[in-house]
């Protein structure tokens, strides 16, 4: 088939180059920049602050692995801190998960349309509150309650093995690791809650209505079919929740308790790389400060360790999914 040049618009045959071409080059520089772009700024900040923080290292040495955080005496063991942060996010993220995937379920395949959008509104609206706000509503709401349930689940556990070590001596204050746990699993909930019904509402209708049609329940549907359709959708929402878990601030550092250490309870007090920072970065100088800069820098890597982790968890889920394993 052949097109005669003089029925073609003006347009497309006059000049030299094809219309469009440095709009084209443009924009694939500009995207090209913007990309780069975030692996420079990557890239910078863990070049400065290692940089920064070299001199804490090498005060700390191996010893940056043990459980002995004391400026006073040049002691920077940071490991009740890193044990502390991933104890606070796993327990928010065990908290949180199932809460949200099943706010997520209920929006997308069992709530009527007209309460529908108020529900998604509000999910929306509790994920853009300021941190520091839900942190003073713990303190000034939550900590005492949970001080005298916890009291109450110490009490109840206490001949029972493993959890009379994993409650006991519950924190008079409230203050804790499971008090943390629990306002950052709220603070995360929008979060996952999002990206999963979003997640939920990619699943073809015509996998439900076959699986309906078979004589399936609505569990049975959602279990065969929304759920093997999402499974990667939902290790990514989690793996991004579990982020925000590992460096939320504002609100652990009110309600934790700073007490740097590695311990079973998870109801007494204790501290997080990100809280001793906030706490502690104010008043320090010399090789405490360099020592907190170093408990950012590995809070940095164990935000990127995880983000890669998800990002394998997701591509071999699409693997499978796509039967090419």
């Amino acid at each position: 088939m052949t097109t005669d040049a003089s029925s073609l618009p003006k347009s497309l045959t006059k000049g030299s180059r094809p219309p469009g071409i440095l709009t084209d080059r443009t924009f694939r520089v500009l995207a090209l920049i913007a990309g780069l772009a975030v692996l420079v700024i990557l890239a910078l900040i863990a070049i400065y602050t290692t940089r920064e923080a070299l001199p804490g290292f090498r005060e700390a040495g191996f010893g940056i692995f043990t459980d002995n955080w004391d400026p006073a005496k040049n002691h920077f063991g940071a490991l009740g801190l890193i044990y502390g942060t991933l104890l606070v996010s796993v327990i928010a993220l065990v908290l949180a998960v199932p809460v949200s995937i099943g706010i997520a379920l209920f929006v997308t395949e069992v709530a009527p349309r007209s309460i529908r959008r108020p529900i998604v509104y509000t999910v929306d609206l509790l994920a853009a509150i300021p941190s520091v706000v839900y942190g003073l509503w713990a303190l000034l709401v939550l900590v005492e309650p949970l001080a005298s349930l916890f009291e109450s689940v110490s009490d109840a556990t206490a001949s029972i093995p493993i959890l009379n070590t994993i409650f006991a001596d519950p924190s008079s204050s409230g203050r804790s690791f499971m008090t943390a746990g629990i306002i950052v699993a709220i603070m995360i909930t929008p979060i996952v809650t999002s990206i999963t019904r979003e997640v939920f509402a990619t699943v073809p209708e015509s996998q439900k209505e076959a699986a309906l049609a078979v004589g399936a329940t609505r569990w049975e549907m959602i279990r065969g079919a929304v759920f093997p359709h999402s499974r990667s959708g939902m290790v990514a929402a989690s793996m991004i929740g579990l982020g925000r878990a590992l460096g939320e601030t504002i609100a652990v550092a009110l309600i934790i308790g700073s007490s740097q250490r590695v311990t079973s309870n998870i109801l007494g007090p204790g501290d997080t790389l990100a809280s001793v920072i906030a706490n502690q970065f104010g008043e320090a100088s010399g090789t405490h400060r360099a020592a907190l800069i170093g408990c950012g820098v590995v809070l940095f890597a164990m935000t990127i360790a995880i983000g890669m982790a998800a990002r394998a968890v997701v591509a071999r889920a699409e693997r499978r999914s796509a039967g090419t394993t």
